[in-house]
C-alpha cells in the first residue's frame, strides 16, 4: 500500500511531529515526541542541554532518519517528500559546518544556486541580507574568519534566501552579542508577522518570554509540556514552571556557608 506524503488533518499545522523515537546504542535520546506548530507562530523548544532538543528538531527537517514516526512540514512528509517539504523550509542547525572557505556573498550565491533559484534573484537576495545583517555587501572576509556571532547571522541569511513559510533554527541567539541579536529579533519578529512561522531551541527563558506564544518543554528525550505560552507559564514565571517540570532546584546559596 501507498504511504501518502501529505495528511489532509494536518494542513493547519506548519510542523507535525508523530512519535518520533531515537536511539543511539542504548540511550533513548528522543521517546515517541508528537506535536503540533501552529502555522503563523512563534514557537519555543525548551529543554536542558542533553533533553533531546537538537536530535527532535533534526529528525523534523530531515538532517536525521527517526527510529520510529513521521514528520510533516506545512503538510508535506519530510522523509517521503524531502523536496517538496525542504523547499519550504529554512534551517539554523547548531554546530553544522559551513562552508566556511567562501566569502559570505559567495556562501549565499552557493546557497542560491543548489536551491536551482535564478542568478540574478540570488545576486539581489543576497545583496538585500548582507545589508540588513550588517555583514557587508562587498565583504571579502572568508567565513572561517566570522566571529560567533557573524557566523550565526550568514547562516540565516542562508536559511532566508529563498524565501521560506518556515523556519527550523537551533540556538540561535548562542554565543550572540547583544546587538546581533537584537537585529536577529527584529527579522524573525517581522518574518513571523509576514506570514511565516519560526521553530526554535533554547535554554534562554528571558528570550523564550520576550518572543514566543508558543512553547514546548522537552525534557530526557520526553516532551513534558507544550501550549500557549499562557497555557503552560499560568500564572507563573515560565523559569518557575521550567525548573519543576525537568526536575531541577534553584540553590539558596546556603549550601557554600563556608564563601
Amino acid at each position: 500500500m501507498t504511504v501518502p506524503t501529505q495528511r489532509t488533518d494536518e494542513q493547519v499545522a506548519a510542523m507535525s511531529l508523530r512519535g518520533l523515537v531515537k536511539r543511539f546504542d542504548a540511550k533513548l535520546a528522543v521517546s515517541g515526541v508528537s506535536l503540533d506548530v501552529p502555522a503563523g507562530s512563534f514557537y519555543g523548544l525548551l529543554g536542558p542541554n542533553g533533553a533531546g532538543k537538537t536530535t527532535t528538531l533534526s529528525m523534523a527537517v530531515g538532517l536525521l532518519r527517526p527510529d520510529e514516526g513521521r514528520a510533516f512540514l506545512l503538510g508535506y512528509d519530510v522523509w517521503a517528500d524531502p523536496a517538496a517539504a525542504k523547499a519550504r523550509l529554512g534551517v539554523l542547525p547548531d554546530g553544522v559546518r559551513l562552508f566556511d572557505r567562501l566569502t559570505g556573498p559567495e556562501l549565499l550565491a552557493y546557497h542560491g544556486l543548489l536551491r536551482g533559484m535564478d542568478a540574478a534573484t540570488v545576486d539581489q537576495r543576497a545583496r538585500e541580507l548582507l545589508d540588513v545583517l550588517e555583514l557587508g555587501v562587498g565583504n571579502r572576509t572568508l567565513v572561517v574568519d566570522y566571529s560567533a556571532g557573524m557566523k550565526k547571522k550568514i547562516g540565516l541569511a542562508c536559511a532566508l534566501l529563498h524565501g521560506p513559510r518556515l523556519l527550523v533554527l537551533d540556538e540561535p541567539f548562542e554565543a550572540v552579542d547583544p546587538v546581533s541579536a537584537a537585529l536577529i529579533r527584529d527579522i524573525l519578529q517581522r518574518f513571523v508577522a509576514g506570514g511565516g512561522t519560526v521553530v526554535f531551541s533554547s535554554h534562554v527563558m528571558e528570550v523564550v518570554e520576550r518572543l514566543c506564544d508558543h512553547v514546548a518543554i522537552l525534557s530526557d528525550g520526553v516532551l513534558r509540556r507544550h501550549g500557549t505560552l499562557a497555557e503552560v507559564r499560568g500564572d507563573r514565571s515560565l523559569e518557575e514552571v521550567f525548573v519543576q517540570v525537568v526536575g531541577g532546584r534553584v540553590a539558596t546559596g546556603s549550601e557554600l556557608a563556608w564563601l
